[in-house]
């Protein structure tokens, strides 16, 4: 015997499809949560937020090699800050709030910079 379709039976599926299982933070919500445990106060050598002589330098290196860092980890900052569950997306943002509050003057990323930096911090990961 079968079940007879209804409207709420052919709404309902489409509902769950439409609900993101993750919803992207905002770089500065990720500071707020990972990013500032370090970096508000400079823990293990880490750039303060909004000290603009140490991003300086940072921030001339560019987004090309600050992301791919993040994401894969350099010196004591581990991988995504050590929360495996971040985006690539979300990474990028927090490293862009960081940055453009140390002088920087970056926008949102697209989606083939998120892929190149992504390869970029895989390789970095595999050295």
């Amino acid at each position: 015997m079968r079940t007879p379709l209804t409207p709420a039976s052919l709404i309902f599926p489409a509902f769950l499809l439409a609900v993101p299982a993750h919803a992207m933070q905002s770089g500065e919500a990720v500071y707020q949560s990972v990013c500032s445990q370090c970096h508000a106060h400079g823990t293990d050598n880490a750039p303060v937020f909004g000290d603009r002589k140490r991003w300086g330098k940072l921030v001339r290196e560019g987004l090309n090699d600050l992301v791919p860092a993040a994401l894969a980890g350099i010196r004591k900052m581990p991988a995504k800050g050590g929360k495996p569950e971040l985006s690539d997306g979300e990474v990028a943002a927090a490293v862009i709030y960081m940055a453009n509050a140390g002088g920087g003057k970056f926008a949102e990323p697209s989606a083939d910079d998120l892929a190149r930096w992504r390869q970029k911090a895989d390789r970095r990961i595999k050295k």
